[in-house]
């Protein structure tokens, strides 16, 4: 018999960054069954897992009472890494392969990776350029179809002061000559962001650099809508069904895409009574979860037919 347990985990990325994560699993008959069984690795928002609300928090433990371990990692985006300059975006995606290492190498052989909002658009990314051979499948919670799109809209729509185009303006000169290994960065703040009044709820904060690669034109691979297409692994889409941060037609766009793409093991599945946050209904959204992951073959970690 294998007792669950509750493990943090220190590793380094292949930049060197250091990550923690925290690794919940189930118990199991045999370390065989314990290896063979998928495992979730959860990919934080913005926050970080040991801040964050709902998902990031509340999902290990959820997991582990229906049969299933959890790996959740706090990326270099965590504890507001977009505000102190150590949050950019393509780099995660070398904090999601370090960690999927992390699980091949303690013998585990089915990893599904899941990320919540500005995770689930890293998790395509980290995807895209090539996930580790135990990846199995991804599951997008509250995915934006285009980081850089979504933050172009809501700051039009409240007339954010300054505006996406007077940010891209700036950013541009100074970040000179090259925004990937230039030193000259500054944190500014965007009144109006979330909302017509400028108190600091309705504000946010990045430095030029992270909002470069994650919300300007220019960051391509933030823009989940022109990359998706690519990913080849079993998807499983869940989405608020009043979610107030990505709507409704973005998801209904990128599980287009994938469809069109000839991804035909890609779902789309809305959680009732939940917001930006699907754990806000814990029982549809262990329901769903538990039904797709327990879709996969564990022998040959494969999708079942049917």
């Amino acid at each position: 018999m294998v007792p669950r347990q509750r493990r943090l985990v220190s590793f380094e990325a292949e930049d060197g960054f250091l990550i923690n994560g925290l690794l919940v699993s189930g118990e199991f008959e045999s370390e065989k069954e314990l290896y063979e069984a998928p495992i979730v690795l959860v990919v934080h928002g913005v926050l970080g897992h040991f801040l964050a609300r709902g998902t990031p928090r509340l999902l290990p433990n959820a997991l582990v009472d229906h049969g299933f371990s959890s790996f959740s990692i706090n990326t270099r985006m965590a504890f507001t890494g977009q505000i102190f300059g150590g949050g950019i975006f393509d780099e995660s995606a070398l904090d999601v392969e370090a960690a999927a290492n992390v699980l091949a190498e303690e013998g585990f052989k089915n990893i599904i990776v899941l990320g919540w909002s500005l995770g689930a658009n890293i998790t395509v990314y980290y995807a895209v350029r090539g996930a580790h051979k135990n990846v199995r499948g991804l599951i997008l919670e509250g995915c934006s179809s285009s980081l850089p799109a979504s933050n172009k809209n809501r700051l039009d729509k409240w007339q954010s002061i300054p505006s996406y185009d007077h940010i891209y303006e700036i950013a541009k000169k100074v970040l000179k000559p090259d925004p990937l290994t230039t030193e000259n960065d500054r944190v500014f703040i965007v009144y109006r962001a979330w909302g017509p009044n400028f108190s600091p709820a309705e504000a946010e904060m990045y430095t030029y650099r992270t909002w470069w690669f994650m919300r300007s034109p220019e960051a391509h691979n933030a823009k989940t809508n022109e990359i998706i297409s690519r990913v080849k692994l079993p998807v499983l889409f869940i989405h608020g069904e009043h979610d107030d941060v990505v709507g409704h037609d973005e998801v209904e766009e990128l599980m287009a895409i994938l469809k069109k793409s000839g991804n035909k093991k890609s779902e789309l599945v809305y959680i009732p009574d939940a917001k930006h946050d699907c754990m806000e209904n814990p029982p549809v959204t262990l329901e769903v979860l538990n039904g797709w992951l327990s879709g996969f073959d564990r022998s040959t970690g494969k999708r079942k037919a049917g």
